[in-house]
């Protein structure tokens, strides 16, 4: 059912002429004519009543307008609704964000957030898999590394993240320290899925190292409690890690070699994602980040 049809009706029945809602609607008189036309095959039944100096509604007719009048109403509210959201931190807020840095350092940034703000609504997803914007209910995604998806807008929350090797006291009390990448050969590695593929390239420079071990899971955060269990070494985003690191529960290691980048990026489907909730969540988590790194 088209708006404008609905339109034409309204005005045809307040001004009780086609003629006279054509004018106000700037429409001509035969396209108001083929409206209300289009509007009855549409619904099976006679709206209005015509001759050549008169117009009346039917009794279907006027049961009908009721319901146009309700219809548009909802409509132009929703419009209204729609424009204050994209000029207010307001509505429904849709992120997904990875598991481990979510459950346990983003969750608790976005109480924060939402104290204030608090017209703001959120729906949340937690998962490692790579969301696909333009197909899941998602609006916007913390997403490490940059999109394989060109198309996508990734603006970046944190540039020089970095992954760290890591294990708890108690692995290398049993085991020992690698003292080179190429030692990690002989421990148990654990690993995570990195979108479709096991994440068991450790890159390390130029160098990769392929690793394997007892244990792949598809959530991040279980690696980091296998390496807390000690049951063997990580290589996990720093921002992941860095309370574990700074508490002494997990201990990093081969520190002196260069590890593989992690960039944090706020990814979107396109530039109308970006309303004045998503900018501001953008800025709040820049500016906890560069706190949390001090």
């Amino acid at each position: 059912m088209r708006t404008d049809d609905l339109n034409v009706l309204v005005y045809a029945a307040e001004h009780g002429s086609l003629s006279a809602a054509a004018r106000e609607l700037a429409i001509t008189p035969a396209v108001a004519s083929v409206a209300i036309k289009r509007l009855e095959d549409a619904l099976g039944t006679r709206l209005l009543v015509r001759s050549t100096r008169s117009l009346r509604l039917t009794p279907a007719g006027a049961h009908y307008l009721v319901h146009a009048k309700t219809a548009l109403s909802a409509l132009a509210e929703g419009e209204k609704e729609l424009h204050r959201e994209r000029q207010e931190i307001a509505g429904e807020l849709s992120l997904s964000m990875p598991s481990d840095l979510g459950r346990n350092v983003l969750l608790g940034w976005l109480d924060r957030f939402m104290a204030r703000h608090p017209q703001l609504r959120l729906r949340l997803r937690v998962s490692d898999r790579v969301s696909d914007l333009f197909r899941q209910p998602v609006e916007i995604a913390l997403r490490y590394g940059v999109p394989e998806d060109s198309s996508l807008i990734a603006l970046p929350l944190k540039s020089d993240n970095h992954r760290a090797v890591c294990a708890a006291p108690s692995y290398i009390a049993r085991h020992g320290e690698p003292a080179t990448p190429d030692e990690l050969r002989q421990h148990n590695c654990l690993c995570f899925n990195l979108g479709e593929r096991v994440h068991n390239q450790w890159q390390f420079g130029s160098e990769r190292i392929s690793v394997q071990g007892n244990r792949v899971s598809d959530d991040a955060e279980c690696v980091r409690r296998w390496a807390l269990a000690g049951e063997g070494i990580a290589y996990k985003s720093r921002l992941d890690v860095q309370t574990d690191l700074e508490a002494g529960r997990l201990v990093a290691l081969l520190a002196a070699f260069p590890t593989e980048p992690a960039p944090l990026y706020l990814v979107c489907p396109h530039r109308l994602s970006l309303t004045p909730a998503v900018v501001a969540l953008k800025d709040f988590l820049i500016e906890r980040l560069q706190e949390n790194a001090k």
